[in-house]
């Protein structure tokens, strides 16, 4: 058989063949994109009554400000996977980098309010919403907990403006799970330090201004910390092509060759690798809440399409099977809520371990996968379209389910506390030990 060519007998292709695709709305009529976001129908156990007119406030403060700005824009970003740079001050004026901590500009709320504000980022764009996790609570929250006086006061003003960024850079090629082996290294020379190993992974790091980094200090073989700043001798940071997930976020490989970092700019309070489990303590409830907006965006897209969408001469809300399906992910998220609301308030008490986050990270991103997975089949054809939202919230949840732990590493965190046995390294390994 042969192939019909589609050029003239000029050799010219028609000029169809040269047309922009369609407007979505244009293209499918029938149903409403993301780019105008579905009201919130998702809290059907009334979460609000469990919140304080502050952490209510915020809630729908950062609805609003995402609804508005940020949806109209995030597949055009995704698709191109770039960063939305020029929203960054709107995401400023809402005043919830820095979350938990008082003082230094920083806004000082409830970690409920920290962890509501962090679902309704995720609620319209998990990837906006990992930007700010990093810089805040992970970045920010390590200066304010470890760093001296003069570092909070230093940089914690500028940072919680969103005036400058920052990242936070753990993980390595070689070291995710077992991070605590990590091999980058710190040599003390007069006035400072030297660093050089590789990090990777890390978000925000190829454009931010302060790169806080962990390394192995040569002289004690303890976990230090150290704020790097971006224009630093020595240190190239590159960005990690090809992600099927939070493709808005920039995730870099950072390389140190002998950047040298001043004694200022040592965080005193880094001292061994247990000292950063103050930071990940705060960051792992905030990750936590990260797949409850998402699945609470998942469900009020697939709430407003089923009744938008016809098939058969009726809405797609009217078949039980499909209402069977979106109760189904109704449960899913008021259950999530509830135990991240369990979350703040054993934290805030003094009383959350790291069983429990660990607990409630990984139970909730597996349920939210669940939850994303019949999303995906409510919506047929267009499940696998970003434009309708919950195939790029699919894609999204994959790399959560992932970081700050993986599922099966946090289950083990949890394992160690109810058994007392920690089963992290292979029993051959351990017996030689």
């Amino acid at each position: 058989m042969t192939r019909n060519n589609p050029d003239d007998e000029n050799g010219k292709r028609p000029s169809y063949f040269h047309l922009p695709s369609l407007d979505v709305s244009q293209a499918f009529p029938q149903a409403t994109p993301a780019s105008t976001f579905p009201p919130c129908a998702s809290d059907y156990f009334q979460l609000d009554d469990l919140l304080t007119s502050e952490e209510r406030a915020v809630r729908m403060k950062v609805r609003k400000c995402m609804e508005k700005e940020i949806a109209p824009i995030m597949t055009k970003y995704w698709e191109k996977a770039e960063f939305p740079f020029h929203a960054i001050p709107k995401l400023g004026e809402l005043r919830i980098a820095g979350g938990t901590i008082k003082g230094y500009g920083c806004p000082g709320i409830s970690i409920t309010g920290n962890a509501i504000a962090t679902a309704e980022v995720a609620r319209v764009d998990a990837s906006c919403s990992t930007f700010i996790l990093v810089h805040s609570s992970l970045a920010m929250l390590t200066i304010a907990l470890c760093g001296s006086e003069a570092q909070k006061q230093k940089y914690l003003p500028s940072l919680a403006q969103l005036k400058t960024i920052a990242c936070w850079a753990l993980t390595e090629p070689d070291y995710g799970s077992d991070a605590s082996a990590l091999k980058t290294i710190a040599t003390k020379v007069e006035g400072g330090w030297i660093l050089e190993g590789q990090k990777r992974w890390i978000g925000n790091s190829t454009f931010a201004d302060l790169l806080v980094i962990f390394a192995r200090n040569t002289s004690t073989n303890q976990i230090n910390g150290y704020i790097v700043h971006k224009d630093a001798p020595g240190l190239t940071v590159t960005k990690i092509e090809n992600k099927i997930g939070l493709r808005i976020v920039q995730n870099g490989d950072i390389v140190m060759r002998k950047v040298f970092v001043p004694d200022e700019d040592r965080i005193a309070g880094v001292n061994s690798f247990q000292d950063t489990n103050k930071v990940l303590a705060v960051s792992r409830v905030m990750v936590a809440w990260q797949p409850i907006g998402i699945s609470m965006g998942i469900y009020d897209m697939c709430h407003r399409y089923l009744k938008e969408r016809k098939q058969f001469g009726a809405p797609l809300a009217a078949f039980q099977i499909n209402q069977q399906k979106l109760v189904q992910m109704l449960s899913n998220v008021q259950a999530m809520i509830l135990v991240g609301w369990r979350l703040c308030k054993l934290y805030e008490s003094g009383k959350m371990t790291p069983g429990h986050a660990s607990l409630g990270k990984s139970w909730i991103t597996l349920r939210a996968r669940e939850t994303a997975a019949l999303g995906r089949e409510l919506l047929g054809g267009n499940g696998v379209l970003a434009d309708f939202l919950v195939a790029k919230a699919f894609c999204d949840l994959e790399p959560i389910y992932t970081y700050e732990g993986t599922y099966d590493i946090n289950t083990l965190v949890t394992a160690r506390e109810v058994t007392g046995i920690a089963s992290f390294k292979p029993t051959t390994q351990r017996s030689r030990m």
